[in-house]
């Protein structure tokens, strides 16, 4: 199978050769999880084309991840060195945590900084800027991406896909690696259901330029300026963020327009920050996952929110998105290097299993942060009340109460990159 030309951003002269190699693998979406795919399968050595629907220079609309885990570093690292460092140095690491309880503190830590040259835990820079050098790391490693090529069907069978475009353009390849999002046209393409819900309630998020701000993440329970509503603020590279959990009865018109903002945000900061509002957005949290992570024929691999989508709560989406995209890529690379269909099959089988299992335990780990965060029952309620009286005596009441908003770590290494 051969990749044909198709419009958007033409190929370098010296990518041709990479795009026109037989069976590449697609891969669908130039969100964060396809461009690390991308990355990770010309690491591999494997030809790779990225189709997105959306033009080169759309604006990508939104306050989306911030968070680049640690794992999530090392991943990209080991597709393309350097990588992290640049990540990091750009983004910041803040190395205080605080956590106040109607106004009063039950927790704060500050962490030593890192010493010079020495592995970052984490890096908080906004998702386009993450975006920006991840599409100028695809530039450098050969992975072409096909700028407004929308993918509107889907052909597999035992030895291959083929991918047809908005334009009448055929893609044909060995894979595809499905990042188009939780609307993802391939996964409905190939009949893969997904099972869960949406929590009741939404957040508003704000984002503030600021490069000044304070290098500190700050979490309120019950804010008492905002009617005993959850706010935390978390520094990025240039700003920082503003999250508040609204109540059940409150309506968007009344936190997410700019002319609520302009009514609330003075009573968490100061008021000179309503000049330098960069982004205004509401979300829910649904709690959904992909019934499978690959279509029957091993051809089609899901990863990032066309396999699962879960509430932020201890920046579990785009990380666990780029971590199956490396797994995607390692399972690939083994399939296609199979001298026999058992190896081949049991290569992608093994991936659907070990990512959708990772998906669970993010899952069950966001599951237990909603429930502190949302408690239904009397007796939650009052044991926050209880470890926020006896924090100053019990510290460890204070550190329960930072941490639970998280929910549970799950298991920290997520592939064998590393």
């Amino acid at each position: 199978m051969f990749l044909s030309t198709a419009l958007g951003t033409r190929p370098n002269p010296k990518d041709e050769d990479v795009v026109t190699q037989e069976n590449p693998v697609l891969v669908v979406g130039a969100g964060p999880v396809g461009l690390s795919a991308a990355i990770a399968l010309r690491s591999l050595g494997l030809p790779v084309a990225v189709l997105e629907a959306d033009p080169e220079d759309q604006a990508r609309p939104g306050s989306r991840a911030l968070f680049v885990h640690r794992e999530s570093l090392r991943l990209l690292d080991s597709g393309a060195p350097g990588l992290a460092a640049e990540l990091t140095d750009f983004g910041v690491v803040w190395h205080t945590k605080r956590t106040l309880y109607r106004g009063r503190e039950v927790f704060a830590k500050t962490y030593p900084k890192p010493a010079a040259n020495s592995e970052a835990p984490f890096t908080s820079l906004r998702q386009v800027d993450t975006e920006r050098f991840l599409r100028k790391t695809c530039e450098q490693v050969g992975a072409i991406v096909y700028w407004g090529t929308r993918v509107e069907q889907v052909r597999v069978d035992p030895t291959g896909v083929d991918v047809v475009t908005g334009d009448g353009q055929t893609f044909s390849g060995s894979h595809v690696i499905a990042a188009d999002g939780a609307r993802s046209t391939v996964r409905r393409a190939v009949g893969i259901t997904m099972s869960g819900g949406r929590s009741e309630g939404f957040h508003t998020t704000v984002d503030i330029a600021d490069p000044d701000f304070p290098q500190e993440r700050l979490f309120h329970y019950h804010h008492p300026a905002l009617g005993g509503r959850h706010v935390m603020t978390v520094p990025f590279a240039g700003g920082f963020q503003i999250d508040v959990q609204c109540a059940p009865t409150d309506t968007e018109a009344e936190f997410s327009t700019p002319q609520a903002v302009r009514r609330w945000l003075p009573k968490v900061v100061d008021g000179r920050h309503l000049e330098n509002v960069l982004w205004i957005s509401s979300y829910r949290f649904n709690q959904v996952i992909a019934d499978r992570f690959a279509d029957p024929h091993g051809r089609v691999l899901l990863a990032g929110e066309a396999a699962h989508l879960f509430p932020p709560l201890g920046a579990r989406g785009m990380n666990s998105g780029i971590a199956d995209a490396f797994d995607a890529a390692d399972a690939i690379a083994l399939a296609r290097s199979a001298n026999n269909p058992i190896r081949e099959a049991a290569a992608i089988v093994g991936y659907a299993d070990r990512r959708r299992a990772a998906a669970l335990r993010n899952n069950a780990a966001v599951s237990q942060a909603l429930a502190h965060l949302r408690p239904q029952q009397w007796h939650a309620s009052a044991r926050q009340r209880a470890a926020a009286a006896l924090s100053p005596v019990v510290p460890r009441f204070g550190t329960w109460l930072e941490n639970a908003t998280y929910g549970p770590r799950t298991a920290p290494k997520q592939s064998g990159r590393y």
